[in-house]
């Protein structure tokens, strides 16, 4: 498999390392969540420095989409607070880019970024969102007749080209499920906010998956509610549920599934304070 299951890592593990988008943006530093081997398409945790600066003009050959999860991003006159949201596809012509205060960004490539010409395609035109507001957006009814009630959606993307989607989802505290669910597309997972009691362990804020398809997972729970971000590769999101191997419990034991190189993560021992 070109892009490995991670399930679930917390991200605050991780390295920042401070060469991988030195070519696109100099001076910041990532946290690589995931990755695939073969096209580059990669998730990450980008962090921009206090005053950093990018020049107006740049255009990427892959898709960008990105959720601002602290401090203040800025394209022109377009700014991006807490939970903006933004997905710029492959050709889209940036104006100068600013992160005055430094801001961390939850941020993702359908390919290896690189810089290209511009030119966005015609067909591109409706998958361009420019400063949706996370914070403001409306909730979505149950979503599905056999989800747990106690959860909403706030819709970020629905991709006209490829059907894959992209949205927050927010929960109630002392909510749990009894079944497990099974999609037909990739399943990718940042958690912002509360915690999550899940067959694979505790899940606390900055936790990360990224689960290929027809994988059975749950069931789920959360003491305190919690907001989610969610996309799916490969179409939209539509769930089977079925009985759970092992019944719901509360502080369940850490047991991942991960590639060899991260095989030696283990939980976080401090109190965390922020997703990153």
């Amino acid at each position: 498999m070109a892009r490995p299951r991670i399930e679930f890592i917390q991200n605050q593990l991780l390295p920042w390392d401070d060469q991988f988008l030195f070519s696109i943006r100099p001076g910041t530093k990532t946290r690589i969540l995931s990755q695939d081997s073969e096209t580059g398409a990669c998730s990450l945790l980008v962090q921009y420095p206090e005053n950093w600066q990018g020049p107006a003009g740049q255009c990427l050959n892959a898709d960008e989409e990105f959720l601002v999860l602290d401090g203040q991003f800025q394209i022109g006159s377009q700014g991006y607070d807490y939970l903006g949201y933004g997905h710029l596809p492959a050709g889209y012509e940036r104006a100068a880019l600013a992160a005055p205060g430094g801001a961390v960004i939850l941020t993702f490539f359908a390919s290896k970024p690189g810089l290209a010409a511009p030119g966005l395609a015609a067909e591109d035109t409706a998958r361009l969102v420019e400063g949706l507001d996370g914070m403001t957006l409306p909730y979505t009814g149950n979503f599905h007749p056999e989800f747990p009630p106690g959860a909403g959606r706030r819709m970020l993307f629905d991709d006209p080209k490829t059907g894959d989607q992209t949205w927050l989802l927010g929960t109630l505290g002392l909510r749990w499920a009894e079944r497990a669910e099974v999609h037909p597309v990739v399943e990718e997972m940042f958690l912002i906010s509360g915690e999550v009691h899940g067959n694979l362990g505790l899940m606390r804020p900055g936790a990360y998956f990224w689960r290929p398809p027809e994988i059975p997972h749950g069931p789920y729970g959360s003491l305190t509610g919690n907001i989610y971000f969610f996309r799916t590769k490969g179409g939209p999101l539509s769930t089977s549920y079925q009985d759970a191997h092992t019944p719901f419990r509360w502080w369940p034991d850490y047991q991942p599934v991960l590639p060899a190189s991260l095989a030696g993560q283990t939980e976080l021992d401090q109190p965390i304070t922020r997703p990153w």
